[in-house]
């Protein structure tokens, strides 16, 4: 079942300026080069729109969480950088934070809950970060952070719900306009919200027509179900391929919930075999390899669950590619 969500769309809160994405663009644009936009013509052809792919999984933590990491830990005092980070994560989050750390020569240390796959432990624990694998979900990974904290003063790298993270991951509208500037709607996987405050923000402030989609799978989508109470509340996670979209909003969530609810248009949830789709069209039309979160937007088109009105010009945040080869064979089997 598919249940959407219409969000406010009122731009009620300004929380971070146009001003502070650009500032993070400067920041990063030295270290993380440019992802390519790419034209789908073959999904183009199917839907009657035109289709353009961000190819955010080429970054080399292979998702676009390396954007937010890099601009908040270029935001930290030296004194904050001499003691270390930490941060909480499904993983793309905590790989990036390890690597911007390891290139900055920063100590991090990293918490996640077992429910994290073993492809992506083994990712982060190749670039020398510490470990700590603590608890059943998210929430608890960020309660062993937070604990680490107090006992170590450490600085807390958050996945999401933090001004450098949501300005950093927002430079992906502004790539898109450099290289779209007539782009009529923006579809990607919705789960913190950081990715899609940053990039609704820029949208919405250059052209509110502009629509920015959510997509979740349907089981412990935490901003979904939170929009829906009208205020951030706890799911219980389940397995899914789209494991990056697991994991809690934070009941004090302070930006993303706010920024969501104003400048998200529509929020989704799909199935596992709406994302399953996803992923087989993506290695067989594109030739990629892509977790489930990334697949999610491309499964929700090709089930006509999202509707793209002829003529438009829609792009899909490509967002990451860290999954088990064998979890995407298996996925992907019976639509190849």
């Amino acid at each position: 079942m598919t249940l959407m969500i219409e969000t406010s769309n009122k731009l009620e809160i300004e929380n971070i300026s146009l001003q502070e994405v650009w500032k993070a663009k400067s920041t990063i644009s030295s270290i993380l080069p440019k992802t390519p936009l790419v034209y789908s013509s073959a999904l183009s052809k199917i839907c009657g729109a035109e289709i353009y792919l961000k190819f955010e999984h080429l970054h080399e933590s292979g998702a676009f969480k390396m954007r937010g990491a890099v601009n908040a830990i270029h935001s930290l005092t030296e004194e904050q950088k001499l003691k270390g980070v930490v941060t909480f994560s499904t993983g793309n989050h905590g790989y990036s934070v390890a690597l911007a750390a390891k290139k900055l020569g920063i100590r991090a240390v990293i918490c996640v809950s077992r429910h994290v796959p073993k492809a992506k432990i083994e990712k982060i624990q190749d670039l020398g970060a510490e470990l700590e694998i603590y608890g059943v979900s998210q929430d608890e990974a960020e309660q062993r952070c937070y604990q680490l904290v107090k006992e170590q003063g450490l600085t807390v790298i958050p996945p999401f719900d933090h001004p450098d993270v949501i300005a950093g991951q927002g430079t992906i509208s502004l790539e898109i306009l450099e290289d779209l500037p007539s782009v009529n709607k923006i579809i990607g996987g919705l789960s913190g919200g950081g990715l899609l405050s940053g990039i609704g923000l820029v949208m919405k402030t250059t052209n509110p027509k502009i629509e920015v989609i959510g997509v979740s799978m349907e089981n412990g989508a935490a901003m979904h179900e939170s929009l829906k109470a009208g205020k951030p509340i706890s799911v219980s996670e389940s397995p899914t391929l789209a494991d990056s979209l697991l994991g809690g909003i934070g009941e004090n969530n302070q930006f993303t919930f706010g920024m969501v609810k104003s400048y998200v248009n529509q929020s989704y949830l799909v199935s596992e075999e709406t994302i399953k789709k996803g992923m087989a069209y993506l290695f067989k039309e594109h030739h990629i390899v892509v977790e489930g979160a990334a697949a999610i937007g491309i499964g929700a088109i090709l089930d006509n669950i999202i509707t793209l009105e002829p003529n438009t010009k829609n792009v899909v945040i490509i967002t990451g590619c860290n999954v088990d080869l064998d979890v995407h064979a298996k996925a992907i089997q019976q639509y190849i």
